[in-house]
């Protein structure tokens, strides 16, 4: 982006609490994570405020100092028991009487925001006109409310940046669905800390009442949503049912692992790609290409990322059933990524969570080309088992079909099948699920060499007169 547009963001502060049992490099990745996250949502992160901590402070995250830092720099009161109007915090105020001429430069130098210590040094100017503060936890209704309190401006917390990410970026209508329903268990219990309407200000009977029927009104949209959205799966759970005697691959991982550019580069399609995280919220199938007698279908699916609300792994469990259904799962990786070890280990538990961790997979290490000679090595040594390659090489991924080809075909058994005349319309059923290596007519029928799974020959042997299968030895 250039300069003048990245200028042009408004602006955001990240909050982070380090906790005991948290490394410092496992506290940072996860800042760097959030702030993907808020520059996805469209911010421009301005600075960070990080405190250490034995627990999140019950009342408002951090303690009253930090908070009253926070709070210098958003224009705040710094109080989180009443709701005061937003006011210029004092160094912004400074720096005007001195552009002004009203003062001396040596005025007051206590009035100055403090960004020393755990927090990220950033000239005043910097942390002018905040819109969003994200904080790097999940935290309670009353503890966002507090937080706005104080500071005077917009709080998410990682949950609600992430179902933020998902709404905009949902564009079936499955996926719309879902999202909204965990959009709205996300907000059912802050309803209470975010009154809206003349009728809370109109005593607390009116107020109760308001806030029962606002919660009324979610509960009823979600039952709503899941009525229709169970109607819709069913004619999906349909399509996953013819597809359930093909070939099946399912690409997981990491959110921005390049899952999509890989599903491009595999099958030909015009997968959207961009480098944002969860640009991908809807499942797309296609063959792999070119195409292969029977053909392999590829899936691409959401991806995965640390502290992912239950809520949306729940909403998108039929999405995520092409993993779960899926005959060999791709656990595709950003190999550039300094903490890609801990971005598997949540991407093996989200599948466990789901119940796919018992599917044959493989690990993908993607974004090679990004890696040094020395640093590949290295990594080809740790994952001796690893595919590694880049979805930007041809060559590479032309590895990677064959390979996928191989998976399938070393399950393969060898077998004539005899197919009699009045049965051919088995034929382009066989050709379409097997892969037939000949045929050759006589006068019994058809003799159809064939190679393919031991399941898919035994079905079709009980739809043909007995000894019309003979299994063959390979040379």
């Amino acid at each position: 982006m250039p300069p003048s547009s990245l200028a042009s963001l408004p602006k955001a502060l990240l909050v982070g609490v380090r906790l005991p049992g948290v490394s410092e490099p496992e506290f940072e990745a996860s800042l760097d994570e959030l702030e993907r996250l808020v520059k996805t949502l469209g911010y421009r992160v301005v600075a960070r405020l990080t405190q250490t901590r034995t627990t999140l402070a019950p009342t408002a995250v951090l303690g009253e100092g930090k908070l009253l830092e926070l709070a210098a720099l958003t224009g705040g009161s710094g109080h989180a028991g009443v709701e005061v109007e937003r006011v210029k915090d004092k160094a912004r105020l400074r720096r005007e009487a001195i552009e002004a001429g009203e003062t001396d430069d040596d005025d007051d130098d206590q009035d100055e925001v403090d960004l020393s210590g755990e927090t990220t040094r950033l000239a005043p100017a910097d942390t002018d006109d905040l819109q969003l503060i994200a904080v790097d936890h999940e935290i309670s209704p009353s503890q966002l409310r507090n937080l706005e309190r104080a500071t005077g401006i917009t709080v998410l917390d990682r949950t609600g940046v992430i179902i933020e990410i998902f709404h905009r970026h949902a564009h079936s209508r499955e996926a719309r669905m879902q999202v909204e329903i965990a959009r709205l268990r996300y907000e059912s219990p802050r309803v209470r800390e975010s009154p809206r309407g003349k009728e809370r200000q109109a005593g607390r009977g009116s107020g109760e009442a308001g806030l029962e029927l606002d919660r009324r009104k979610i509960r009823d949209r979600i039952a709503e949503l899941k009525e229709q959205l169970e109607a819709l799966q069913k004619e999906y759970s349909v399509r996953r049912a013819q597809r359930r005697e093909a070939r099946r691959v399912a690409l997981v991982g990491y959110t921005n692992a390049g899952k999509s550019s890989l599903m491009r580069a595999l099958t030909g399609s015009d997968v959207y790609v961009e480098n944002k995280l969860f640009a991908t919220l809807d499942t797309t199938v296609r063959a792999l290409a070119p195409e292969v007698e029977p053909r392999i279908l590829v899936s691409d699916t959401v991806g995965f990322i640390k502290k992912l609300p239950h809520d949306l792994v729940a909403s998108f469990k039929s999405t995520l059933d092409e993993a779960s259904e899926a005959s060999l799962l791709l656990h595709v990786v950003d190999a550039s990524d300094p903490s890609w070890q801990a971005q598997l280990t949540v991407t093996r538990d989200v599948l466990a969570e789901i119940g796919a961790d018992t599917v044959p997979s493989r690990l993908v290490m993607n974004k090679v080309d990004c890696l040094s000679d020395e640093a590949l090595l290295a990594l080809r040594r740790e994952q001796p088992e690893a595919w590694f390659l880049s979805a930007k090489r041809p060559t590479d991924v032309a590895v990677l079909r064959q390979r996928i080809i191989a998976f399938f075909e070393s399950s393969y058994v060898h077998a004539e099948v005899l197919v009699p005349f009045s049965e051919q319309r088995l034929l382009a059923e066989m050709h379409a699920t097997m892969n037939v290596l000949g045929t050759r007519y006589e006068e019994a029928g058809v003799f159809v060499d064939v190679r393919c799974e031991a399941a898919a020959l035994d079905r079709l042997g009980a739809r043909l007169p007995e000894g019309a299968v003979t299994r063959l030895q390979d040379a």
